[in-house]
């Protein structure tokens, strides 16, 4: 699997380097280096953040592109985009692809989506949705979740929340994970022994200040406190 690592995206450094260093709490500063101030999107606006190539079905995105639950949003491999749908917001990091769906004609409320390939940091209202990804269906309601996907295996973090995880693969491997602060990292194989392709992983290349950010915009707070240095506690390795 890919690493998607602080090395790898400038861009993510510079903005978690601002949000440790307090920028955001003065908005000159804090404009100057990542746009907008973050607070909870108005009405008739979707993208928070947009960086390098963007595309939201096939066209280039801008910061006035509006982003609905039946899109599909594509990161090039220097793209990154910080975006809201309803009461969900989203960070889908570069080489990034996930496809939104509704259950029925006319909804306006995001209830599944398809992480076909990249890295995504999203966090959601309460109601349900399914996640799916090459090697899992997740379900998920009121959670913060991060997730990494390839043909051979996925990486999921409940940050916080409830969810319901099932191998596509294999059905008998599956497993529901409570979790207050990233407690239970996994990854998800497509090849292992019936019943074991679900395995534990460290927390990584995610931060509880990436988190809030999101949650913000929304309207919402991360259900703990979080420290705004990065979250540099010393990393779970199982």
């Amino acid at each position: 699997m890919k690493r998607f690592d602080d090395a790898e995206d400038p861009r993510r450094r510079l903005l978690l380097q601002a949000l440790a260093a307090g920028l955001l709490a003065a908005p000159a500063a804090g404009a100057s280096l990542l746009g907008d101030v973050p607070h909870k999107l108005p009405p008739g606006r979707s993208v928070y953040r947009l960086d390098g190539s963007v595309l939201v079905n096939g066209k280039p995105a801008t910061l006035d592109t509006l982003i609905g639950p039946e899109d599909t949003v594509e990161t090039g491999a220097d793209g990154q985009v910080i975006f809201v749908v309803g009461q969900d917001a989203y960070l889908l990091r570069g080489g990034g692809k996930v496809v939104l769906a509704t259950q029925r004609q006319q909804s306006r409320v995001v209830r599944a989506l398809n992480l076909l390939s990249g890295a995504l940091l999203s966090v959601f209202g309460r109601a349900e949705q399914r996640i799916y990804t090459s090697t899992a269906t997740i379900g998920i309601r009121g959670t913060g979740v991060y997730l990494e996907t390839d043909p051979d295996e996925t990486y999921f973090c409940t940050c916080y929340g409830t969810v319901d995880l099932t191998s596509k693969q294999d059905p008998t491997s599956r497993e529901t994970i409570v979790s207050k602060h990233h407690d239970r990292p996994v990854y998800i194989a497509a090849k292992a022994p019936a019943g074991q392709r679900i395995r534990p992983a460290p927390m990584k290349n995610h931060t509880d200040a990436e988190l809030a950010l999101i949650e913000e915009l929304v309207g919402r707070t991360p259900p703990f406190v979080f420290p705004m240095d990065d979250y540099d506690a010393p990393r779970r390795d199982y």
